[in-house]
């Protein structure tokens, strides 16, 4: 099962970014654990930042330890299409 991380408050779902993305993967029936990572500061986000090189969210982490992090109307797009699982073991800083 993957991990989602986001943030803790999604307010406006429909412009969220988090949102975008949890949405997308409830559309495609893909099972997920949510993780809700830290608002503020940003450099809390300790796990995100090691993994992905940067404090921004949502990003994704595979069963193999590998993460996923585009923009959010990239990552909906790409698990909408059906390619969430090609973007597995990418190599981050």
């Amino acid at each position: 099962m993957i991990r989602l991380h986001r943030c803790r408050f999604v307010g406006y779902k429909w412009r969220h970014p988090c949102w975008l993305v949890q949405s997308a993967l409830d559309e495609q029936g893909i099972e997920y654990e949510l993780v809700k990572e830290p608002t503020f500061p940003r450099g809390r986000r300790k796990q995100v930042i090691e993994h992905t090189g940067q404090h921004f969210l949502p990003a994704i982490e595979f069963e193999d330890g590998s993460w996923y992090r585009e923009q959010a109307k990239t990552m909906a797009a790409q698990i909408s299409a059906g390619r969430l699982f090609d973007k597995q073991s990418c190599e981050y800083p």
